[in-house]
């Protein structure tokens, strides 16, 4: 996921050569039933699960076993599927920069989360902790990390150079390996924006926690359709802005 690249480090008003690790990025394109409908900038990694869950949180299917085949053929990745798919516009180019390429955000035509998920805040804090201590983002400070969590468990752990990517891994791993997505919680490493409470309605994740910030669009669109969102997981801290029901903890002072 990188290479050493040579630079001049400037330390104290002095320059050295030297040989530093930085995050690869690709182009890759997305063809499905031969029409092509995507040009992603993305780690050359977990290249299978990214387009699975890519195609699931765009809504284009609703599970890999409606893949009846997939190949990654240099930088192309070709799906085919029986199911009727319905796609709005032209190709589309989702950058590593982690605004995206959302496709919708009308909140009527985005489904409410049905899940009885119950994390305590505790766990909360130490999957955090634990998916977010990154050897990958030490060494080269240039990638996001997001984790798939449930009940006493983290089921996985992805990193993109796009948050966005690195969300579509995992839903592309659950979706590969049969986990029930409404019973699990997604942890990013960046801001929560309305493209990731979007793709989280999509999948049916019922609760997505930050150690950063999120945004007013985020919040609204997950009140109204039972998304959890919780900003600023640090410490002993965190602030939980929509249905908080699903996090058990003290009572509210």
């Amino acid at each position: 996921m990188y290479k050493g690249l040579p630079c001049l480090v400037e330390e104290e008003g002095r320059f050295f050569e030297r040989i530093h690790e930085v995050i690869i990025e690709e182009q890759y394109t997305v063809w499905v039933n031969g029409r092509k409908i995507l040009n992603a900038m993305t780690s050359p990694t977990r290249l299978e699960e990214f387009v699975i869950g890519y195609l699931v949180t765009e809504g284009i299917i609703n599970d890999c076993r409606e893949i009846d085949s997939l190949q990654v053929i240099d930088h192309n990745i070709r799906v085919l599927t029986d199911r009727k798919v319905h796609l709005l516009g032209g190709t589309k180019t989702v950058l590593s920069g982690c605004g995206g390429d959302s496709s919708y955000l009308d909140p009527s035509r985005l489904p409410d989360i049905r899940s009885d998920l119950c994390i305590p805040f505790d766990q909360i804090h130490r999957d955090v902790k634990d998916v977010l201590a990154s050897p990958l983002h030490i060494l080269t400070g240039g990638i996001h990390v997001v984790g798939l969590s449930g009940e006493n468990q983290i089921f996985t752990v992805a990193e993109d150079i796009g948050r966005h990517n690195a969300l579509d891994r995992v839903v592309g791993f659950a979706k590969l390996n049969g986990i029930d997505l409404s019973q699990t919680y997604v942890i990013i490493s960046g801001r929560i924006s309305s493209e990731m409470a979007r793709k989280c309605l999509i999948a049916g994740i019922p609760m997505i926690v930050s150690r950063g910030a999120t945004t007013t669009l985020a919040i609204n669109l997950a009140d109204g359709k039972g998304l959890t969102i919780a900003g600023f997981v640090r410490g002993r801290k965190m602030n939980v802005y929509t249905h908080p029901e699903r996090i058990i903890g003290p009572k509210k002072e």
